[in-house]
């Protein structure tokens, strides 16, 4: 299965026509798929919270957005998830690539794992763990979810179900 390509489909099959990323080695190949396809509007940001205004701004003009990001900036989200996302009740499917788990060959990416199903949980975001690539049979749920409760939502992708960490 290629993993990147079910992700990409997916998001399609919900009406998901516009997706902002920021650059994860872990997400690459989802965002060099979504890059390709003809049926989802791709623009990258240069920071998370900048993404998710991007989406707000998409959802607006009456779009299905997702955004594809990294944990490590949970941190700097929280008050647009909180004052644009949630108080306007958006839907945002957030894939992000949960680092700083088993096996993580970085130490600063440790800290934001230790707080970051804390943080999703303190705002009330519906948090889905993905380890295993069987895993992604949920997605599509996940994105019905989202759209049915005007939801933001987080699938955490820790790096075993991208693969490893190239050691593996």
């Amino acid at each position: 299965m290629n993993i990147d390509k079910r992700i990409a489909d997916d998001l399609a099959a919900n009406g998901v026509s516009f997706v902002t990323t920021v650059p994860c080695k872990q997400l690459a190949g989802v965002i060099e798929e979504i890059d390709q396809r003809d049926d989802i509007f791709h623009i990258p940001s240069n920071k998370e919270d900048e993404g998710m205004g991007l989406c707000a701004g998409a959802w607006m003009g009456g779009k299905r957005p997702a955004i594809i990001m990294q944990n490590t900036a949970i941190g700097v989200t929280i008050n647009t998830l909180a004052t644009l996302i949630q108080y306007y009740r958006m839907p945002l499917p957030m894939l992000i690539s949960y680092r700083g788990e088993l096996r993580e060959p970085v130490a600063c990416q440790v800290e934001m794992a230790v707080h970051t199903k804390a943080l999703l949980g303190q705002l009330n975001i519906p948090t889905y763990h993905f380890h295993w690539q069987r895993d992604v049979e949920e997605f599509d749920n996940i994105l019905k979810y989202t759209f049915m409760c005007n939801k933001p939502v987080a699938i955490l992708t820790d790096a075993n179900f991208w693969g490893g960490y190239g050691d593996q």
